[in-house]
């Protein structure tokens, strides 16, 4: 029997992450039908995270002192940490990139005013037949000058090398503000957008929720609907063995 190269999700899903870079995809619809080909069937194959980076990440933005000697000294200890396999010592690396990429733009950095909080629990949302999972790397908070509480979150994006294009950090700060709105997790509190906020730690830029994040986020949801009618069609990879499958 063939060795199954890809598990098959057979409701709906997809990520935050990946929803943006559906909508960023715009018109490009081979784009988005890989992405989405990418979200049903999933490889086996172990995958690279960037675990480790984030949460040092995280922690970092949140400390009362931030000292990018600190992040330095976090990325040296994930490159010598000590590693079972090849693809743990790969994935060391890998972090110990990212902490180091971010160390080096965090300077340039600039956070909206607010108190910094842990990520906490971040149910995910349907919408219109697709389970969307939200992956939020801390959270904040201000109190108004008439004592109204606003919220929002943050997450992180890296790829090496490459700076995360503006749209795509727009749409998924977009979808943050829905998100915080529709989920409801706080009903003495509103989402603010200018505190929903995606990270680019390659380039150290910032992108808040845009002033059409309403509009988005429906546009968000009608993609939702199209994804979850076109979600039984979507075909395989090529070559690729499903459970089942082979001989």
């Amino acid at each position: 029997m063939q060795k199954q190269t890809h598990k098959v999700a057979k409701q709906p899903t997809i990520s935050a992450r990946f929803l943006a870079d559906y909508m960023a995809a715009g018109q490009r619809e081979r784009a988005r039908r890989t992405i989405i080909q990418g979200c049903k069937y999933r490889s086996t194959a172990r995958v690279v995270q960037h675990s480790d980076a984030r949460l040092a990440i995280s922690n970092f933005i949140r400390a009362e002192n931030p000292d990018v000697n600190t992040l330095m000294q976090k990325a040296d200890w994930l490159r010598n940490k000590m590693s079972d396999t090849d693809f743990e010592a790969d994935q060391n690396q890998h972090n110990a990139d990212y902490v180091s990429r971010f160390a080096k733009v965090f300077p340039t950095l600039v956070l909206p005013s607010a108190s910094l909080e842990p990520a906490g629990k971040a149910p995910p949302l349907l919408l219109k037949g697709v389970r969307v999972t939200t992956d939020i790397h801390f959270r904040m908070r201000r109190t108004t000058r008439t004592n109204k509480v606003r919220i929002g979150a943050a997450m992180l994006r890296y790829a090496k090398g490459k700076a995360l294009p503006p749209d795509t950090g727009e749409w998924q700060s977009a979808y943050l503000f829905g998100y915080l709105e529709t989920i409801g997790l706080e009903t003495e509190a509103e989402a603010e957008r200018k505190l929903c906020i995606t990270i680019d730690a390659y380039s150290g830029e910032v992108y808040a929720a845009p002033t059409d994040s309403v509009n988005r986020f429906h546009e968000i949801e009608a993609a939702c609907a199209t994804i979850a009618e076109r979600w039984p069609n979507i075909e395989p990879p090529p070559n690729a063995v499903l459970e089942g499958d082979g001989s």
